[in-house]
């Protein structure tokens, strides 16, 4: 296997943003459950829950750096998936490698939904979602030399 990213905790400021100080000390990085996963788990920083029809948007604590020519796709765990119809509201989560440096520290959010019919329940520490790396290409004749300077979303403001 290559090995082109690693993950790090966002600082305790940007954390605070958006997340709880009791929650920032106890933050997971991501990592895989078994030598064979594809994806590695994204770990809840704090209890929470979602009836049906429901939608959370959590902090995670977690920015990645990537190697150029890297995408980390964010999605659902499987299970929960399954058992409650867990989406991300993006569908899946692209990661870019410029997202490290953004002006939020590539500070990693995934926002879910509970489409299913029956309340969810996470508990600190347990994993929700999935990130895995994959590489990408891009066209013969691309010129792009723009560079990031914003956080999430931030692509489309130039």
């Amino acid at each position: 296997m290559k090995k082109i990213a690693r993950f790090y905790k966002v600082s305790e400021t940007e954390f605070l943003k958006n997340g709880r100080k009791d929650a920032f000390d106890d933050i997971i990085l991501p990592k895989r459950a078994t030598k064979g996963s594809a994806g590695y788990d994204f770990f809840a920083p704090e209890n929470f829950s979602l009836s049906p029809n429901e939608t959370v948007k959590i902090a995670t604590g977690v920015r990645v750096k990537i190697d150029e020519g890297w995408v980390l796709m964010i999605f659902p765990r499987s299970g929960l998936g399954f058992k409650y119809r867990l989406t991300l509201d993006n569908t899946v989560g692209i990661i870019d490698s410029d997202y490290f440096n953004a002006d939020n520290e590539g500070h990693i959010f995934i926002k879910m939904t509970n489409c299913g019919d029956k309340p969810l329940t996470v508990e600190k520490g347990k994993a929700f979602a999935q990130g895995v790396f994959l590489p990408f290409g891009i066209t013969m004749d691309d010129e792009c030399d723009a560079e990031r300077t914003g956080g999430l979303g931030s692509t489309d403001k130039k």
